[in-house]
């Protein structure tokens, strides 16, 4: 006959979200539990105990003994152990808790949280996102309570202004309609109001740009230029008219791109890097030695420029819109210079 073992009796003991299952084997009657095993048991008593210590205000020995069913032995043990590890253990009376400022957690939320400045830089970034992911938007959500009025405070804005910015903040992550009350534009010194749709940040917070209900058109309105938001109990009704707004790699901005190829030589590579640190990940180094820059631009007036200014050192390739728009500048410039009065002879 071959040996086998007999399971009976089960018993049922619950570590965290685990089941850890102690079976009663045959011969003999004791519990057959491996030394995993219990290095989890006893880790989970720890853990449990850690964080009733640091959870609660204060709690007596026999307080911890009945919530966590262990015995007094074990909790006076761990609490000394706690102590060596550098948990801050108070004691008062026979009441006992942990700070949360002990270096243990201190080191944790220094790996895991935001400071102020980060945080608002991240709630910068997400609102500029045109069309952002379902997880973007609930990180966003997350983020609002450390973008508020006070924050911005501190960081130098008068009340108006932040106030302003917090409104805006909200009726963008709440897809809201805003009016804005008094906007003085500058074009004319009389103050209008503008109902409109909010949805994104630009230029570090200082412009934002909104779909105009009255116009149907979208618009940049300039946020110390507004004199009062009001978010209105109305969701967006326009979505589809929210176009993009994209600011390219020569600081110029619009809602539509266009691609420009460029060849450059050492000189123009480093000219282009040197004025414009973000050109690297629009570079690929080809087998001549050269660079290859592909880009979108949503002006030909920037990249044009700079094309224009060390043209012996550039080709542009493809890009017929932009050969195009080079041709005629070229052509004014051309019929500027015959204008120019003729050096006088001596």
């Amino acid at each position: 006959m071959k040996p086998y073992l007999h399971f009976s009796m089960r018993r049922v003991r619950t570590i965290g979200k685990k089941v850890l299952i102690l079976h009663d084997a045959f011969p003999g009657n004791e519990p057959l539990l491996s030394n995993k095993d219990m290095e989890l048991d006893k880790f989970d008593r720890q853990l449990r105990l850690l964080v009733l210590l640091t959870t609660e205000h204060s709690l007596s020995v026999d307080d911890i003994s009945r919530k966590l069913d262990m015995s007094r032995r074990s909790i006076y043990r761990y609490i000394d152990a706690f102590r060596a590890l550098g948990f801050n253990v108070r004691k008062v009376g026979t009441r006992y808790s942990i700070d949360c400022d002990s270096p243990f957690f201190v080191h944790i939320s220094n790996q895991i949280h935001f400071s102020q400045d980060e945080a608002a830089i991240l709630a910068r970034l997400l609102s500029e996102r045109y069309d952002p992911t379902p997880a973007e938007r609930a990180l966003r959500e997350k983020l609002a309570s450390l973008y508020e009025v006070d924050a911005l405070r501190r960081r130098g804005t008068n009340d108006a202004l932040a106030a302003n910015l917090a409104a805006l903040f909200q009726a963008i992550r709440q897809e809201r309609m805003a009016v804005f009350h008094d906007y003085r534009s500058t074009k004319s010194d009389v103050p209008t109001d503008h109902v409109v749709e909010p949805y994104v940040f630009m230029a570090d917070n200082k412009e934002v740009r909104a779909y105009e209900l009255a116009t149907g058109c979208n618009r940049t309105f300039r946020v110390d230029s507004i004199g009062r938001v009001e978010i209105l109990d109305m969701l967006w009704t326009h979505t589809a008219g929210h176009a993009p707004y994209y600011t390219d790699l020569f600081h110029f901005s619009g809602e539509r791109r266009f691609r420009v190829k460029l060849r450059m030589g050492h000189v123009a590579t480093g000219l282009l890097l040197e004025n414009y640190p973000g050109a690297d990940s629009y570079l690929k180094l080809l087998d001549d030695g050269r660079h290859e820059l592909d880009v979108p631009v949503c002006s030909f007036l920037g990249v044009g420029r700079f094309v224009l200014g060390i043209f012996d050192d550039i080709e542009v390739v493809g890009s017929p819109e932009f050969i195009e728009w080079l041709r005629a500048r070229v052509h004014s410039m051309a019929e500027k210079i015959d204008k120019l009065p003729e050096r006088r002879k001596k």
